[in-house]
């Protein structure tokens, strides 16, 4: 006689309605992202686009009127410019108060550390327009210097944000061995304490190029001719005056996309955004 063995009943999956509209919601998203990305770039590319689905023909002339039209040479070098001053001189400035945010404790501590979130939290076009005017006012704005030191406004806070949790999570105790072993206390800031920073700082400095070259209110309000930065030059072939050709337009837009996606990229390699969070609600 065989044995008869009992297969478990198969268990059906059953989705709770909640959960279809979420993934129908994200589903919906993604397809018009990507249908708005798909035709941005298809455009850049077309030579006329009036009637189907795709354009009559392809052509890379467009990036080279783009070019040379917009001047995204002199616009990428400011760009770049902008981005790397407004990184170092934010950890340059930050990081020495993050360290004493982390390791002393004085009257109005927390006032002062709500103080420094208050830029990341507020819409930049709501301190945008005063800074303006006072940086004009000193003749400071329409230049690269106003546009890097409107951006500091909240870099140097954002930076101060990050560091201060990951400064915390270093043991005091590895710098006092340090002192009582005769280390001067420069020694103890670049033998042991910067190289223990140093990751930190990495992702930090990488978060805030990103968030500058994609900063467009402060940007926006205090550049001038020679001193905008790429997403400032887009914004306005898009709403000035003047027939331009949508191809060339959508090709600088596709360069500012392709930019943006390799910092970010390159930020994530660097930086675990549940990390982030998991340290900032510390």
């Amino acid at each position: 006689m065989s044995a008869v063995v009992d297969t478990p009943p198969r268990r059906s999956v059953a989705l709770r309605p909640g959960t279809w509209l979420t993934w129908a919601a994200l589903a919906f998203f993604f397809v018009n992202l990507l249908g708005v990305i798909g035709t941005v770039l298809l455009n850049s590319f077309g030579r006329r686009w009036f009637a189907g689905w795709l354009p009559s023909g392809w052509t890379t002339a467009w990036y080279g009127a783009a070019w040379k039209e917009f001047s995204l040479g002199q616009v990428l070098t400011t760009t770049i410019e902008v981005s790397f001053a407004v990184v170092i001189l934010s950890l340059v400035l930050a990081v020495p108060a993050s360290y004493a945010l982390a390791r002393r404790n004085f009257p109005g501590k927390k006032l002062f550390t709500t103080l420094f979130v208050l830029p990341i939290l507020v819409p930049p076009i709501a301190y945008g327009i005063p800074l303006a005017t006072v940086l004009y006012k000193f003749h400071l704005a329409g230049s690269v210097t106003g546009v890097v030191l409107a951006n500091l406004v909240p870099s140097i806070p954002f930076v101060v944000f990050t560091m201060t949790p990951f400064i915390e999570q270093i043991d005091p105790k590895i710098e006092h061995a340090a002192r009582m072993c005769g280390a001067s206390t420069w020694t103890v800031l670049t033998r042991i304490v910067s190289p223990l920073l140093l990751p930190g700082m990495l992702a930090a400095g990488i978060l805030v190029l990103v968030r500058t070259f994609g900063m467009f209110e402060l940007t926006f309000l205090t550049s001038g001719p020679t001193s905008q930065t790429l997403i400032v030059v887009l914004f306005s072939a898009v709403n000035s005056a003047g027939i331009r050709s949508t191809q060339s337009i959508d090709a600088m837009a596709v360069l500012y996309t392709a930019s943006m996606a390799v910092l970010l990229l390159i930020a994530l390699r660097f930086v675990n955004p549940t990390q982030l969070v998991a340290r900032s609600s510390d």
